[in-house]
């Protein structure tokens, strides 16, 4: 038994050294993860991502409706002016000063603003406010904001109508959606979920396009210096350009590993945090209650946070790796028929363009899921890596849609791989002439 153990790791040892492929792919891994781009580029972007999508959300839940303004409130009204006042102490209050002495007081930096409200404001609904310099949004949504709750319910008692009408009127409704199940029914979070489509197809997008550019301008750059040259007397061209596919893929899984680790660590310590930003964040128990009482304010949240199905991050790795294999392969053969980055854009148009239309779609596709537009579109294969992920993170895609693109999109897969090892055969040791279209034709007729 032991012998017969001996004997399977020295066999395995040298398939992995009679395998190109293998040199190839542990060549391109372990020279990329050990790069200074690599190894910033990982850790700048979930703190990239974080100040792009946390802070302004943090920063607009903080800011919300809240102005450093002090507002002087001239009614003529009698009664409205006091409601105003009422509403907001922190913000308002009355005067009995003149116009044109509150204008004044505005250009002395004495006073931020003053609002006016009109005799007549029941009929016209207009309300003025003056600033030294218009203010910006800001002023005008905190004053009408407060004002059109007000005048709303004076018109409302106006017209005798009872205070269950009264509220009705200024809550409004509450539509929620219900999910129906085998089991029964269950919260939906259809809302969530959208959202959460449109960016892991965002994701999938940027990460088939960067990955895909550095598969092709590294074969670029080996095939300007000659090293394609050298890789070509002790290995196959196909076994190159796999190789170099598998290398830079695994690159992008293992960046993703960690940036997923990363962001589940800052989830935990934001479940803590968030809360905080959104209600009662000021509040003596929040001050003084530490992380015992951060965790009980969870709930403080204005949205849930669902579970993602173990479902979605299959289906989301897997087209991800058929999609990135699928546009890595057009790249490297793009990048193996010119001679310099500058002469593959008009050969890397086409594949854009491919990569382009599914988020073009995407807002229609996310707003209707599972419509017949967004159903033919995520069965295109050049589509399906995008869009199919968005619609099984945003719905339950039958079963049937699912197999059928799955196999649409491998069965492409093969081909486009095979239509890519072809060019990169013949345009790896092609230099000189910058080629077209009908040159890689020529190059697949010549390889046949």
């Amino acid at each position: 038994m032991k012998y017969l153990l001996m004997l399977c790791k020295r066999q395995w040892k040298n398939m992995k050294q009679s395998n190109k492929t293998w040199t190839i792919f542990s060549f391109e891994f372990l020279t990329r993860i050990k790069s200074k781009g690599f190894i910033i580029s990982t850790i700048l972007g979930p703190l990239v991502m974080l100040i792009l999508i946390v802070v302004p959300t943090l920063v607009a839940s903080l800011t919300m409706g809240e102005t450093s303004k002090y507002f002087a409130v001239l009614d003529d009204t009698g009664d409205i002016g006091k409601l105003l006042v009422a509403s907001d102490t922190s913000k308002f209050f009355l005067t009995s000063k003149k116009p044109a002495e509150l204008k004044k007081e505005i250009l002395n930096g004495k006073l931020d603003a003053y609002v006016h409200i009109p005799a007549n404001i029941l009929e016209t609904g207009k309300v003025e406010v003056y600033t030294p310099g218009g203010g910006g949004i800001g002023i005008l949504e905190t004053v009408q904001s407060k004002l059109q709750d007000i005048i709303m319910e004076k018109k409302l008692q106006a017209a005798n109508a009872d205070s269950s009408l009264i509220n009705f009127v200024k809550n409004g409704i509450d539509v929620s959606s219900v999910k129906v199940t085998e089991a029964g029914t269950e919260k939906d979070y259809t809302e969530f979920y959208s959202i959460f489509g449109y960016m892991l197809g965002i994701l999938i997008y940027g990460l088939m396009f960067a990955y895909g550019g550095i598969v092709m301008r590294g074969v670029i750059q080996e095939k300007a210096n000659r090293i394609v040259e050298i890789l070509s007397s002790s290995a196959r061209p196909m076994q190159i350009m796999m190789g170099k596919i598998f290398g830079i893929g695994a690159v992008g899984l293992f960046q993703i590993l960690i940036w997923a680790v990363i962001i589940i660590i800052l989830a935990i310590a934001g479940a803590s945090i968030l809360p905080m930003f959104f209600s009662g964040m000021n509040s003596p128990e929040m001050i003084n209650g530490g992380g015992a009482n951060a965790m009980q304010m969870q709930g403080n949240l204005p949205f849930d946070i669902p579970a993602i199905p173990i479902g979605v991050w299959i289906g989301f790795l897997f087209f991800f790796l058929v999609g990135y294999f699928m546009y890595a392969s057009l790249f490297a053969a793009i990048g193996s028929a010119v001679n310099q980055e500058d002469d593959a854009q008009q050969l890397q148009t086409p594949v854009t363009i491919a990569l382009i239309i599914p988020i073009l779609f995407m807002p229609v596709i996310m707003g209707n899921p599972d419509g017949s537009l967004a159903t033919i579109l995520s069965l295109i294969p050049p589509f399906t890596p995008i869009l199919m992920t968005a619609r099984i993170a945003a719905t339950t895609v039958p079963l049937w849609q699912i197999l059928l693109s799955i196999a649409l999109t491998l069965a492409t897969l093969f081909l486009v791989i095979w239509i890519a090892a072809k060019i990169y055969r013949i345009g790896i040791l092609m230099y000189g002439k910058k080629p077209s279209f009908k040159d890689l034709i020529k190059w697949l007729r010549l390889s046949e």
